[in-house]
């Protein structure tokens, strides 16, 4: 029988500013809605005040708002779960299979994708902690924060106080690092071993914490899951005071006043932010939503150089084969003879192009289906490989590369998509009804195993996986996770520039629901 136990005692655990009480399930001590921080909007975040008797952490904190309301979408592949809203979101979240303050076990600090405007610490069904409690050992953590115009719209003309409103979404994560690194020791975890982990936007996240002095010392390890974007990707063509001057407009605010914005109740906000993007999206011109680099946030590390501190944190970073890419509909792939498949290739890139990205093909992915080179990702594997090559000659601290290519029985056969690889890593694809197909049980163990193993000693080899070396100067060492996982060196030198090259540029937009003409509305949330 499962073991439940939620009494009035136990399992309490006592933190730096009070008394909580979470559940004990299956030998797994849940501790949900975690408050680790206050804050105004615009303003940064402050440690939260101690309490007195004991509080409770049964129910997951409220998200986020998004400037948008949530349109489900192929969640056949992405399977994502909403909750309640609101701007004061600094909630975290924490699986623990010990509350033994002198266990010490490995911390994994999980931070959501969903871009630096959407998403939320359980979105996806796979971020959930238990299994990796239970069946690894180790502390489980997973956090919200502010976005979008909530944590990155620059105020900073209107006060002091707002000198980082640019950044206040990245300062949440920071000021949760510091609650682990203050209280995750009564959880079982151990304070100087704690991995910052994401996908996507998650990842990008990941990045620029090791761009921020602030964040230095609360995190040993990193590990960035398609997350690595070109500089500015995301930047906007609109110069912040002229979107915050549109919304005030929006809004009455004749005065200029900022604490009138900031005080405005939060579907007015919404409103008044989506009318001022619709107003500017009319004259050309986008609103996107990132950190901006400042005397907070030094810089994106493509860009300039990498934070000392940053060279010293071993690191792993890694992609999927398709990520984005749109799949020409070929029928079923696998049934292609020999000359369809170069046939697909040469009239994707052209005959002489697809002759020398076919050969370049065979070379590393010896026993995938030649069609799939018509799907591979040039979003993120690019800036992911410049990441890896100049990190792994600058650094001090061990880089590791790895690729999820899997093919999964999905619309005749689908190359690995973003956020396909997440509930493999995540210990979680029993959960996902696609993931239960060749091989799910294998790369289910082998791909949280390196994690693990990577957030425990810093080495992500594992038993079942091919001997995984660190990428150095000049050599670039990737792992194929695969039904069949094998290692390939410099195996981007060849394939990817003739992708890059010949391959229409990817851009990523987000759409609005093909019913919703009303731009006001904002656009969907995809994954």
């Amino acid at each position: 029988m499962s073991e439940f136990v939620c009494g009035v005692n136990s399992p309490v655990v006592q933190t730096v500013a009070g008394k909580l009480r979470g559940f004990r399930f299956d030998g797994v001590n849940i501790f949900q809605g975690i408050r680790y921080a206050h804050a105004k909007r615009f303003e940064m975040p402050q440690p939260v005040k101690p309490w007195e008797g004991v509080k409770d952490a049964l129910s997951y904190g409220v998200i986020c708002p998004v400037l948008n309301e949530p349109a489900p979408q192929n969640e056949l592949m992405v399977t994502h779960r909403f909750w309640p809203a609101s701007e004061h979101c600094q909630y975290l979240n924490v699986w623990t299979p010990s509350l033994n303050s002198s266990a010490k076990k490995p911390v994994l600090f999980w931070i959501h994708g969903g871009g630096y405007f959407a998403g939320s610490s359980i979105e996806q069904e796979c971020y959930d902690g238990f299994n990796l409690a239970k069946l690894d050992d180790v502390v489980f953590v997973s956090v919200n924060h502010r976005l979008n115009a909530f944590g990155y719209l620059d105020v900073s003309d209107y006060g002091p106080e707002y000198a980082n409103s640019c950044n206040v979404g990245m300062a949440d994560l920071v000021e949760a690092l510091r609650w682990v690194h203050s209280n995750i020791a009564a959880f079982g975890g151990d304070p100087d071993n704690v991995t910052i982990y994401g996908q996507s936007g998650g990842g990008a996240k990941v990045t620029v914490l090791g761009q921020i002095p602030e964040a230095h010392g609360l995190f040993s390890k990193a590990i960035v899951m398609s997350g690595v974007l070109p500089p500015n990707h995301f930047g906007s063509d609109v110069q912040p005071k002229e979107l915050v001057e549109k919304v005030m407009e929006t809004l009455n605010i004749t005065d200029g006043d900022i604490k009138k914005l900031a005080k405005a109740p939060v579907p007015q906000f919404i409103w008044a932010m989506n009318k001022a993007v619709a107003f500017f999206k009319a004259q050309g011109k986008n609103v996107n939503w990132e950190p901006k680099p400042n005397d907070y946030y030094l810089c994106d590390p493509l860009e300039k150089d990498f934070t000392p501190y940053a060279l010293t944190v071993p690191t792993m970073v890694g992609t999927v084969m398709a990520e984005f890419s749109p799949t020409m509909d070929l029928g079923l792939r696998s049934a292609l003879t020999p000359a369809q498949r170069e046939k697909a290739v040469k009239d994707c890139y052209g005959e002489e192009a697809g002759e020398q990205i076919l050969a370049a093909w065979r070379k590393v992915y010896p026993n995938t289906n030649e069609v799939y080179a018509t799907d591979l990702d040039t979003m993120f594997l690019p800036d992911s490989v410049r990441y890896v090559k100049k990190k792994a000659a600058e650094a001090s601290a061990p880089v590791y590369n790895y690729l999820f290519a899997k093919v999964f029985d999905v619309d005749n056969g689908r190359a690995a998509w973003h956020c396909s690889d997440i509930p493999y890593f995540l210990h979680n694809a029993e959960k996902l009804p696609v993931c239960h197909q060749s091989n799910y049980q294998y790369l289910n163990r082998v791909m949280s195993g390196a994690f693990v193993n990577f957030a425990r000693t810093g080495n992500p080899n594992t038993e079942g996986l091919p001997q995984w070396a660190p990428c150095t100067e000049g050599k670039m060492v990737t792992m194929v996770f695969d039904d069949e996982c094998y290692v390939k060196e410099n195996m981007q030198e060849e394939l990817l520039p003739l992708v890059e090259r010949y391959k229409p540029p990817f851009k990523f937009e987000i759409a609005l629901p093909e019913d919703d003409e009303d731009e006001e509305s904002g656009s969907a949330w995809l994954f």
